[in-house]
């Protein structure tokens, strides 16, 4: 019985050396404006991916550039070996959540007030590898 679960360890262990992820939390921007971005990126190649996210005109796509270069460089430190041009990187998954709301009071006429939402997200972004060189 031991010995089944350590063998079921190796190979999780072995496939989660396929992929590396990176997480932004508390970003200063609606979720919505974030999806827009994410879902240009969804599924590509890391190369191609980095080159939409660098020419978009998006606020939100320069923190997307930054949370993918991190994710990166997380797949380099688990595999000091693997070569990331040969492992062919691409976006497995990128996920945008909401955040916590601020919530502030804005003045409005007749001595109303209304309510404004500043909103925020948390991104999780998840690389896989297709083939590894051994």
């Amino acid at each position: 019985m031991g010995n089944r679960k350590r063998q079921s360890a190796e190979l999780t262990k072995e496939g989660k050396k396929n992929i590396a992820f990176a997480k932004l939390n508390n970003c200063p921007t609606s979720p919505r404006k974030m999806r827009l971005v994410a879902d240009q990126v969804r599924g590509e190649k890391i190369d191609k991916a980095l080159s939409i996210l660098k020419f978009s005109p998006k606020e939100a796509s320069r923190r997307l550039e930054k949370l993918l270069l991190s994710a990166i460089s997380n797949w380099q430190a688990k595999n000091e070996e693997g070569d990331v041009e040969n492992a062919e990187l691409f976006v497995k998954e990128i996920k945008v959540d909401s955040g916590s709301m601020l919530k502030r009071l804005r003045p409005a006429p007749q001595g109303r007030a209304h309510r404004i939402r500043k909103r925020s997200n948390h991104v999780t972004l998840v690389l896989g590898a297709n083939n590894i060189e051994d």
